[in-house]
């Protein structure tokens, strides 16, 4: 309406009054409904030709969007098991700050594991302590028989000795004998340190390792207790949170609820601008914001990041070809946006809707001369023109409660 307002007054305007004034002709006589287009044909044409044109330079200079919303992160509360809700420490929309605990799921089977564990640690050091007896045991079993042994080879030598010298002393069958008990001493002996090797390779390897293991059952089952209380993994305020003690609750099916980070989404703003904004939109370009949630008031903004993608666009491998007229929805430049003046926007709901503006300014390349000669006069026009949008954002801001208020869609 500016744009069209401000091109009749150098087009059909003047034209009028030159009929008027200068022809002599009246309106309503000889300029009426029925003559208008003839005699103001060239005004009318004018005014049509310079007010889209005025339109198009500038929303193309200075770009509007509706899509500004202030997203914010939540993080779903999940336990790392599924179980039955033993106890609930938080209240629903209650603020919770890191690391203190949400709500704990029931552990009595875990606890049982973990006392196995114990009890199985205990049989084990038992068993150690009888290896070490059963060691003793045989370490002097060995010490008798060697002892027994060295005599019985002793008598044995003696014997033979006494066979050379005159063989009618001693009887081949008493060597024979003293032979077969020397043999079965030496068959005892090996036997009892046989078994003295495996007392010790039990009490070195395979008591350690069933101790290990008993260990690392203990090590679990408290793992598994500790895990079956869910802590706040940062501050900020639990939503949907409705647990009571017997719930079941599974982290497949669904979370038990949602932690929303504290200060997540204030003073940070995203905005989608059409694609065709693209070569004009750039870091520190001002913006102005209104949003319902804050009305009656214009925020001023500034670019701080542009995604050098456009999100329509992405591709999946999946097991169809894709046909590019199925991406219906074009897409747009995603920019995002902080207040110029610190804690102005603080007020503003995360997950606010708003509509923004975007100004051009080309005054540091007119000032470091990559602008000059007429070039730079019709940029300052050109940037000068975002006046009108200035004035419609400011205007929709004040029409924006009676809108909403008086009359809702």
């Amino acid at each position: 309406m500016l744009e069209l307002i401000f091109s009749a007054l150098i087009t059909i305007v003047p034209d009028y009054l030159y009929r008027h004034y200068k022809q002599g002709k009246r309106f309503g006589h000889e300029i009426n409904l029925f003559t208008v287009w003839y005699e103001l044909r060239w005004g009318i044409t004018s005014c049509a030709v310079l007010a889209i044109t005025l339109l198009t330079v500038i929303f193309y200079f200075h770009p509007t969007t509706t899509n500004v919303t202030s997203l914010f992160r939540t993080v779903s509360i999940l336990s790392d098991r599924p179980g039955r809700v033993e106890e609930v420490y938080v209240l629903d929309n209650e603020f919770v700050r890191a690391g203190e605990p949400i709500f704990r799921l029931d552990t009595q089977r875990q606890q049982a594991a973990a006392e196995t564990a114990r009890r199985r640690i205990a049989e084990v050091d038992a068993a150690a302590t009888v290896a070490q007896a059963e060691l003793a045991a045989a370490e002097g079993n060995i010490v008798s028989s060697e002892s027994q042994l060295k005599q019985s080879q002793d008598e044995l030598t003696r014997r033979q000795d006494l066979a050379g010298r005159n063989q009618n002393v001693v009887s081949e069958q008493e060597l024979e004998r003293l032979r077969l008990t020397v043999d079965g001493l030496s068959g005892s002996l090996d036997a009892i340190k046989a078994q003295r090797d495996a007392i010790q390779a039990r009490l070195r390897v395979l008591l350690p390792a069933q101790r290990a293991s008993a260990e690392a059952a203990l090590t679990q089952a408290e793992t598994e207790i500790e895990k079956s209380t869910v802590y706040a993994g940062t501050n900020g305020t639990v939503r949907q949170f409705k647990l009571k003690p017997g719930d079941l609750v599974n982290p497949i099916l669904r979370p038990a609820g949602i932690l929303v980070p504290e200060g997540s989404g204030r003073g940070r703003f995203q905005a989608g601008f059409g694609q065709i904004s693209a070569q004009i939109l750039h870091l520190g370009t001002i913006v102005e914001i209104t949003c319902a949630s804050k009305p009656l008031e214009v925020i001023p903004m500034a670019v701080t990041e542009i995604q050098r993608v456009i999100a329509g666009g992405q591709l999946r491998p999946t097991d169809q070809l894709i046909d590019i007229q199925d991406r219906a929805r074009p897409g747009t430049i995603l920019t995002v946006l902080e207040p110029i003046y610190a804690g102005h926007a603080n007020y503003v709901p995360p997950g606010s809707r708003c509509i923004g503006v975007a100004y051009s300014n080309h005054d540091k390349a007119i000032k470091a001369g990559e602008i000059s000669g007429f070039s730079a006069f019709l940029t300052r026009i050109v940037d000068g023109m975002g006046i009108a949008n200035a004035l419609v954002i400011r205007i929709q801001s004040l029409l924006l409660p009676v809108k909403v208020l008086v009359f809702p869609n």
